[in-house]
């Protein structure tokens, strides 16, 4: 009790170190009267300059507050909160290093210094609460622009700080995004244009070359190193200068887009081979100096030596990844021989070849003749229908019409081994129907034209001497 009494004397007293100061000093009355726990208040110390001073308080929850310097013009601004909503949010850099974009939803903050993401919908949106730790970006010496060129989402805007942060925020609803762009730039415009950025250990520092005071507060640590002092001034020139960037290298590729080279050029060089898989068939034609490509002699080849007794040839797929290895080395021109070890699985061959026929930009049948050649298997009298079709093949300019005749002459040994091979003339007109005979057009009519195309195919093959006869 005596120790009480003691206590709540010494309340009213004057603190010793500021006697002396001419401080003024509002009494705290004792919490022993319950009419007077109501009106405790912290005391105040004015210095002779005027100065606010941090209060006398011993409660831990004070001096973690206090525990950081802070700059007294800058509290009011964390504190006023200025907007906040849900808008979409990705961050594309991290103090100069970029980062894959991801979208995500994120209730923000506005404050008069910076811009707060919370990750949850139920977080409170109060600054600095205990316990939540939301990203934040510091709006000093920031930049805000529209861009379109960062994602194909309309309604995006970019914020740039000046530590090299970068971050997209986007919002569908035309009025709303407009409304958070007038409230980020208007933050930005009423902050000083200092180069100061704000750590991620929450340490805020202003860099400067002729001052190491931070607006009367002397910096207690050591002065960092030259090579950290570089980093920061190059991400600093670095986010400023981007938009300059931009445009010296529009500039410079418009320079070279006009001082390009042709294509027949580039050719002559070898720097632009010409391709074999995708190519017109009268261009590969005449790079061969045939009639017939040779990747289609050589792929028919391997196949009657060594796959005509393979069940399920043409119908069977071969590895994808083999087949595109094959194909990358058939348009570099480099020489292929299909005995090697890696071509050894025959599907792989016969999967290339049927490639070939559907990369073709026009197909094996061309698009002038589809028409001609569904009318044709339409006819119902079988001779008057070959007649019809061997018409129309004699008919085909010369590459299509000596390429389709070797092709077919090797399917129809394909056919004859339809004991062993399992692979009829009807099954061959189905894996090539699509392949070799399509419209130009995709139309409603597509599963009818599928049809067609089998049977003609599969009849092609069955009076494959009348109609490639020269007669």
């Amino acid at each position: 009790m005596q120790q009480l009494a003691a206590s709540d004397s010494s309340v009213g007293k004057l603190h010793p170190s500021h006697e002396s100061t001419g401080a003024v000093q509002r009494r705290i009355k004792s919490p022993s009267n319950p009419h007077d726990r109501s009106s405790q208040s912290k005391s105040m110390v004015f210095s002779e300059n005027l100065k606010v001073v941090e209060s006398l308080s011993r409660h831990r929850r004070n001096h973690s507050q206090h525990s950081i310097p802070h700059l007294d013009c800058l509290v009011p601004l964390e504190k006023q909160i200025i907007k906040e909503g849900y808008l979409l949010k990705a961050k594309i850099a991290d103090e100069g290093k970029k980062l894959r974009k991801n979208w995500t939803s994120s209730r923000i903050v506005l404050t008069g210094r910076k811009i707060e993401f919370y990750k949850e919908s139920k977080q409170p949106a109060v600054p600095n609460l205990k316990g939540t730790k939301p990203e934040w970006l510091d709006l000093c010496g920031a930049q805000i622009e529209w861009t379109k060129e960062k994602s194909s989402k309309k309604n995006v805007f970019q914020v740039t700080t000046v530590s090299g942060n970068e971050v997209l925020l986007q919002s569908d609803i035309d009025f709303i995004i407009l409304d958070w762009f007038r409230a980020i730039k208007n933050t930005i415009d009423r902050l000083p244009k200092e180069k100061s950025y704000i750590s991620k250990n929450n340490e805020l520092k202003i860099q400067r070359s002729s001052s190491s005071e931070l607006l009367g507060v002397h910096a207690d640590s050591k002065e960092p190193k030259t090579e950290n002092r570089k980093s920061l001034i190059f991400r600093l020139n670095y986010s400023k200068s981007e938009t300059n960037d931009r445009s010296q290298v529009k500039s410079r590729l418009k320079k070279f887009i006009t001082r390009r080279p042709s294509l027949k050029t580039l050719q002559e060089k070898g720097i632009i081979k010409d391709q074999i898989f995708g190519a017109y068939l009268h261009n590969v034609c005449e790079h061969d100096g045939s009639t017939v490509p040779h990747f289609v002699k050589i792929c028919i080849k391997a196949v009657e030596e060594r796959g005509l007794d393979v069940d399920g040839i043409y119908r069977v797929s071969g590895n994808l990844a083999t087949i595109q290895k094959l194909r990358f080395v058939v348009n570099q021109e480099e020489k292929l021989n299909l005995d090697d070890s890696q071509w050894e699985d025959i599907h792989v061959v016969t999967g290339a070849l049927k490639m070939f026929f559907r990369e073709l930009p026009e197909p094996l049948f061309p698009y002038c003749f589809f028409e001609q050649f569904v009318e044709a298997i339409k006819i119902q009298e079988h001779d008057r229908q070959v007649k019809a079709i061997k018409d129309l093949v004699q008919r085909l300019p010369k590459p299509n019409y000596d390429t389709m005749n070797t092709l077919f002459a090797h399917l129809q040994k394909i056919a004859a081994k339809e004991k062993m091979n399992l692979m009829s003339p009807q099954s061959l007109g189905i894996v090539f129907g699509p392949t070799l005979l399509r419209p130009e057009k995709e139309t409603g009519s597509m599963a009818i034209h599928m049809v067609y195309q089998n049977q003609l195919i599969e009849l092609m093959l069955t009076e494959y001497t009348k109609i490639f006869s020269s007669d």
